[in-house]
Protein backbone atom coordinates (compact mmCIF):
# COMPACT_ATOMS: atom_id res chain seq x y z
CA UNK A 1 0.00 0.00 0.00
CA UNK A 2 0.85 3.53 -0.35
CA UNK A 3 0.69 7.11 1.43
CA UNK A 4 0.73 9.64 -2.33
CA UNK A 5 1.94 13.02 -1.17
CA UNK A 6 0.24 15.38 -3.26
CA UNK A 7 2.35 18.81 -2.54
CA UNK A 8 5.25 16.97 -3.10
CA UNK A 9 4.69 14.89 -5.83
CA UNK A 10 6.29 11.82 -3.81
CA UNK A 11 4.67 8.05 -3.56
CA UNK A 12 6.23 6.28 -0.32
CA UNK A 13 5.95 2.13 0.06
CA UNK A 14 4.26 1.27 3.38
CA UNK A 15 3.61 -1.54 5.39
CA UNK A 16 -0.02 -1.64 7.21
CA UNK A 17 -0.22 -0.36 10.52
CA UNK A 18 2.36 2.11 9.39
CA UNK A 19 2.45 5.85 11.26
CA UNK A 20 1.90 8.45 8.78
CA UNK A 21 4.09 11.17 10.89
CA UNK A 22 7.44 8.65 10.95
CA UNK A 23 6.70 7.61 7.51
CA UNK A 24 6.84 11.21 6.49
CA UNK A 25 9.95 12.16 8.51
CA UNK A 26 11.25 9.51 7.14
CA UNK A 27 10.74 9.90 3.63
CA UNK A 28 11.90 13.46 3.68
CA UNK A 29 8.46 14.85 3.95
CA UNK A 30 7.96 18.13 5.80
CA UNK A 31 4.74 18.32 7.50
CA UNK A 32 5.51 20.83 9.82
CA UNK A 33 4.82 24.58 9.60
CA UNK A 34 7.01 26.96 11.17
CA UNK A 35 5.09 27.11 14.09
CA UNK A 36 4.76 23.33 14.21
CA UNK A 37 8.60 23.14 13.86
CA UNK A 38 9.49 25.16 16.80
CA UNK A 39 6.76 23.87 18.75
CA UNK A 40 6.17 20.05 18.03
CA UNK A 41 6.15 17.19 20.72
CA UNK A 42 8.06 14.53 19.03
CA UNK A 43 4.85 12.71 17.99
CA UNK A 44 3.33 12.20 21.00
CA UNK A 45 0.03 13.32 20.46
CA UNK A 46 -0.14 16.90 22.34
CA UNK A 47 0.88 19.37 20.26
CA UNK A 48 -1.60 19.31 17.46
CA UNK A 49 0.75 20.41 14.93
CA UNK A 50 1.48 17.91 12.63
CA UNK A 51 -2.17 18.24 11.02
CA UNK A 52 -2.64 17.06 7.03
CA UNK A 53 -5.59 16.83 4.79
CA UNK A 54 -7.05 13.40 3.57
CA UNK A 55 -7.93 13.62 0.16
CA UNK A 56 -8.35 10.14 -0.19
CA UNK A 57 -8.66 6.34 1.33
CA UNK A 58 -9.88 8.10 4.72
CA UNK A 59 -11.90 4.76 5.41
CA UNK A 60 -7.77 3.13 5.34
CA UNK A 61 -6.85 5.13 8.23
CA UNK A 62 -6.98 4.41 12.38
CA UNK A 63 -9.90 5.76 14.02
CA UNK A 64 -9.45 9.43 15.25
CA UNK A 65 -7.95 9.33 18.91
CA UNK A 66 -9.90 11.29 21.63
CA UNK A 67 -7.42 14.16 21.47
CA UNK A 68 -7.65 14.59 18.03
CA UNK A 69 -11.51 15.03 17.86
CA UNK A 70 -10.80 17.64 20.57
CA UNK A 71 -8.22 19.46 18.63
CA UNK A 72 -9.45 19.19 15.21
CA UNK A 73 -13.60 19.59 16.32
CA UNK A 74 -13.21 23.20 14.18
CA UNK A 75 -11.25 21.97 11.37
CA UNK A 76 -12.65 19.67 8.00
CA UNK A 77 -13.55 15.90 9.17
CA UNK A 78 -10.85 14.89 6.43
CA UNK A 79 -7.86 16.89 8.29
CA UNK A 80 -6.18 14.48 10.62
CA UNK A 81 -3.19 14.42 13.33
CA UNK A 82 -0.33 12.79 11.27
CA UNK A 83 1.15 11.58 14.85
CA UNK A 84 -2.03 9.51 15.69
CA UNK A 85 -2.67 8.39 12.25
CA UNK A 86 -2.28 4.45 11.60
CA UNK A 87 -2.48 3.77 8.00
CA UNK A 88 -3.94 0.56 6.85
CA UNK A 89 -4.58 0.98 3.25
CA UNK A 90 -3.35 3.22 0.17
CA UNK A 91 -4.07 6.95 1.21
CA UNK A 92 -3.54 10.77 -0.66
CA UNK A 93 -2.22 13.17 1.91
CA UNK A 94 -1.87 17.07 1.17
CA UNK A 95 0.43 18.71 3.79
CA UNK A 96 0.14 21.84 5.91
CA UNK A 97 -3.51 22.37 4.53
Amino acid sequence: MTITFIKENKEVIVAQGANLRQKALENKIDIYTLKGKLTNCGGYGQCGTCVVEIVEGMENLSPKTDFELKVLKKKPESFRLACQTLVNGSVSVKTKP
